[in-house]
């Protein structure tokens, strides 16, 4: 699914792009997407559970400490339910965990012409493609294909999982 992920979101991953990268887990996506916004570009990845936060940072710095250092990839603890608002707006945000609902909140995220991907559903879940106009007055969205993701859920619930 990463590289599918990375395939729906091919042509908004260019240098100089700002992109989200919400439940960013090991970081493996989020580094990819990373090296391919440089230079110029900025990656948020955001997860909730601290320990996940701090695997990916060791596992992104084993081959991509520059990735830091350059401040292209940031890591950080937060609920990404709600995304990142002070890194945005994005030209692409991920998710890597199903939304019960349509996510308005990463929606309100996306710049102009910007794209989320994100799946969508309790039980039956679809990957969806939301995409703001170019004006930035309207929002499409497309259902892709059937997943099977985890919810997309606060620490105490993942926690009970």
């Amino acid at each position: 699914m990463h590289a599918h992920a990375l395939e729906m979101l091919g042509d908004k991953l260019v240098l100089g792009a700002r992109v989200l990268d919400v439940g960013s887990g090991s970081g493996y996506l989020t580094a990819c997407i990373a090296r391919l916004v440089q230079p110029g570009g900025k990656v948020i990845g955001i997860e909730h559970i601290p320990e996940l936060v701090e695997l990916s940072i060791k596992n992104i710095s084993k081959n991509g400490r520059s990735l830091f250092e350059n401040e292209t990839l940031e890591i950080v603890l937060g609920d990404g339910r709600l995304g990142y608002q002070q890194g945005g707006p994005y030209d692409a945000i991920h998710v890597g965990a199903a939304a019960p609902t349509r996510p308005s909140t990463l929606i309100d995220q996306l710049k102009p012409g910007g794209r989320l991907v994100v799946p969508v559903g309790v039980g039956s879940q679809t990957m969806m493609i939301y995409e703001r106009s170019i004006d930035g007055r309207e929002v499409s969205e497309r259902a892709t294909l059937g997943v099977r993701y985890v919810p997309l859920t606060d620490k105490a619930k993942q926690w009970r999982h």
